[in-house]
């Protein structure tokens, strides 16, 4: 009979079993549990094991009535759910559900001559499974773990009944039906139930994962085109390739004011340049909230035909205000989902990041003119009186070669005086110093030798403007100047390892360590620390490094009585050599 018994109970707590696991399935999915349920810091709050305590407990009572009474006591599952929650929340978690699952067979149910070995049993096992959370950290959610305690857990919990519940007859037949369903079917859900936890954080992880290399994915391919910021061309790509990635009917972009781009269906009546179409729209710019809208009444379009039944909006900010939306439609036959909604969220914030810093290339190009203008403002006043002195000596003397250097020196203020292109070719600005060594021969005459080595593969590439004259403009008026026999400029520009290497070299006077030192401590050379702050010098440096980043800016190199050597290196930019040969138009000859 009492085989029976037990293959009943077993059969009994088995359904008990599925049931319960069907429960915490259903119950897991949803977020605010799930959330609780991932390892990490959102369950480390007070408030948070609370509630899962509770969670856990109420399973736990749930698991007193898994089978009729036995001798006046019951076959229950309550370890499984128990030791779950200690393995998943710790301590707080295993105690809190211990104490409400064995309170509640202590103190309310039908308490029976084994109440007190029972309720001590539970709550002895959420206490193992909590202490196991903080031995194991990260391991404790493994479902071997939980059907090994859960072993042990209800063997002792047999022993306690043998132990304390009297009369003893009674306890020994008791636990002579109930052991085996009981120590066999906790341990198997106790495993289940971690299992089901496990595998909903698993497949959450993996969604999130995804979501986020497609976030990645958009981000890499849109980054091109939305740093030259929100217009018809850049929103026009941007739209075409999220729609491209995303599940989607239709994909917008709009400033506040006006739809910039739209790829997808319904584009008969939304397109760019029309004002904004729709009331949801209107709203998130004022508001500056995204909505997830689900009916055509909030949406707000106009047009009797339009297909959208769901839209997500998303507002796009730039320095904490609205300047446009990202919106992603849903038709009938393929509505959006929140995981669409979070995915524009996050799309939003990373597009709003590239504003942001398409906002500050912008800046840092003006203060790069700013800059060169400075430069151009220093130089030109003191160049230009030294030129028109030398021209002035020659128009009685020499008027042809006086005509030549009136050219000269237009050629040379004409391309002074243009900075709006960020880069040139190399050969234009080899041109700028060839007008401006044509000006100081007249001036220095043979006291000024000049010598230069440049590849062809050089003349094409693309460098700042007004880098390489200051250069050339020190080592005459710092190098030769203050030698009576003057001296000779050596420019050396070759490619090498893709990579520009301009030297520009004199024999002059040189500079000591000191000298250098003294002069600037704001400029750096790669050669025993020497430093400068000729103005040429520190302006070529400091837009050097900002173009190309902190390995790259001037070298120097330099003794008393031997000359100074700069070097500077130009990485080859995102722009291709065939587009530097373009700019180039007809290649320029380098002559001294």
């Amino acid at each position: 009979m009492a085989t029976n018994e037990i293959m009943m109970l077993i059969i009994t707590l088995a359904q008990q079993v599925v049931l319960m696991l069907a429960v915490a399935f259903v119950l897991f999915a949803l977020r605010p549990v799930r959330r609780l349920g991932r390892s990490g810091a959102n369950n480390e709050a007070p408030a948070s094991k609370l509630f899962l305590a509770l969670i856990f407990g109420l399973f736990g009572i749930m698991g007193n009535y898994s089978a009729d009474p036995v001798f006046h006591s019951y076959a229950n599952l309550r370890a499984m759910s128990v030791i779950t929650g200690g393995l998943l929340g710790g301590p707080v978690v295993g105690l809190g559900a211990g104490f409400i699952a064995g309170g509640y067979r202590f103190l309310i149910d039908i308490g029976g001559f084994s109440a007190t070995p029972c309720a001590l049993a539970t709550i002895l096992e959420g206490a193992a499974a909590g202490w196991l959370h903080l031995m194991l950290k990260g391991r404790a959610m493994d479902w071997r773990t939980g059907a090994g305690l859960a072993f042990v857990g209800e063997s002792l919990h047999m022993a306690l009944v043998l132990a304390l519940a009297r009369p003893y007859a009674e306890a020994a037949a008791l636990v002579q039906v109930i052991a085996l369903p009981m120590i066999a079917l906790n341990s198997v859900g106790a495993g289940l139930f971690i299992h089901i936890i496990s595998l909903h954080n698993r497949f959450h992880e993996l969604r999130d994962s995804n979501a986020a290399q497609k976030i990645l994915s958009i981000a890499n391919r849109t980054s091109a085109h939305l740093r030259f910021g929100l217009n018809f061309e850049t929103t026009r790509e941007t739209a075409d390739i999220i729609l491209s990635e995303v599940d989607v009917s239709a994909v917008a972009l709009t400033d506040c004011a006006t739809v910039l781009a739209h790829a997808g269906v319904g584009a008969d009546h939304h397109f760019a340049g029309q004002s904004l179409v729709t009331k949801a729209t209107r709203n998130s710019v004022r508001s500056g909230k995204a909505a997830f809208i689900h009916s055509e009444k909030e949406i707000g379009c106009s047009n009797a035909n339009c297909p959208f039944k769901e839209a997500v909006i998303v507002p796009l900010h730039k320095q904490g205000n609205v300047v446009g939306t990202l919106k992603f439609y849903g038709t009938q036959a393929q509505p959006l989902s929140q995981i669409t909604f979070e995915l524009a969220k996050g799309l939003a914030n990373l597009f709003s990041t590239q504003l942001e810093l398409e906002e500050i290339e912008g800046r840092d190009r003006l203060l790069a003119q700013a800059e060169i203008g400075r430069l151009q403002a220093q130089i030109n006043p003191h160049f230009l009186f030294n030129a028109l002195n030398a021209i002035g000596s020659l128009c009685r003397t020499e008027p042809l070669k006086a005509r030549g250097l009136i050219l000269d020196l237009a050629q040379y203020m004409r391309k002074n005086l243009d900075n709006s292109r960020d880069l040139i070719p190399l050969a234009d600005e080899l041109e700028q110093v060839n007008a401006y060594l044509a000006i100081e021969k007249a001036r220095f005459g043979e006291r000024i030798r000049f010598e230069a080595e440049v590849g062809e593969e050089a003349k094409l590439w693309p460098a700042p403007p007004l880098m390489i004259q200051p250069l050339v403009e020190n080592a005459i008026r710092h190098g030769l100047a203050g030698k009576e026999e003057g001296g000779v400029v050596r420019l050396t520009a070759q490619v090498e390892n893709e990579m520009l290497v301009v030297d520009v070299a004199d024999d002059g006077v040189g500079m000591s360590l000191e000298q250098i030192q003294a002069a600037l401590p704001a400029l750096p050379s790669t050669r025993n620390g020497w430093r400068t702050d000729k103005i040429g010098l520190s302006n070529c440096h400091q837009r050097l490094l900002r173009n190309y980043g902190p390995e790259y800016g001037l070298s120097i190199e330099s003794e008393p009585g031997a000359g100074t050597r700069v070097t500077m290196r130009i990485p080859l930019p995102a722009k291709s050599r065939a587009a530097a040969q373009d700019a180039l138009g007809t290649q320029a000859v380098f002559a001294d």
